[in-house]
């Protein structure tokens, strides 16, 4: 019983190496940028790693001014996007052509990771953002994009999807 005991083990142990050398992370830690005028600034975690923010922000897909335009690629439009019961809260969002935007994502699902990836017509991602392990939240600032229809889709869960319609 021993032996089946320490073979279960290891094999569970070689498992759990693989998942975890099977890809390398294509992605890099970026510091937050300002809140949303919407959600108030945190206080005691305002320069922690994203999985250490507090969950503070209303999900909406439509929109809005960010307080300090945001930085980067971003730009000033602000979207609100939402995962919880491995689900996105919206099936679809819209950003405006040819200008970077934000996307405010707010991962509720605890000790789950989920990320926000962006894929054009033919399937080819123009965006991925950072996998964030929740309850995190991360502002993703995505370039800017011509007009046309989008997917966004959780690289984790590739069940998790909906539309991205950008345009003017």
């Amino acid at each position: 019983m021993r032996r089946l005991s320490l073979a279960l083990s290891l094999i569970l142990l070689t498992f759990v190496v693989a998942a975890c050398a099977t890809e390398a992370p294509g992605w890099t830690y970026a510091p937050p940028t300002a809140p949303p005028a919407s959600q108030p600034a945190a206080s005691d975690g305002a320069s922690a790693a994203p999985s250490e923010a507090p969950s503070a922000a209303p999900s909406s897909g439509t929109p809005s001014d960010a307080a300090g335009g945001g930085g980067g690629a971003g730009g000033s439009t602000v979207i609100q996007l939402s995962a919880q019961n491995v689900a996105y809260d919206l099936s679809e969002i819209s950003a405006p052509a040819d200008a970077g935007f934000t996307i405010h994502f707010d991962n509720k699902d605890a000790g789950i990771p989920h990320n926000v990836a962006i894929k054009d017509a033919s399937g080819a991602e123009v965006f991925k953002g950072d996998i964030i392990t929740g309850p995190a939240q991360a502002d993703y600032q995505v370039p800017a994009l011509p007009a046309g229809t989008y997917t966004f889709i959780c690289s984790v869960h590739p069940n998790m999807t909906g539309t991205l319609t950008v345009g003017n």
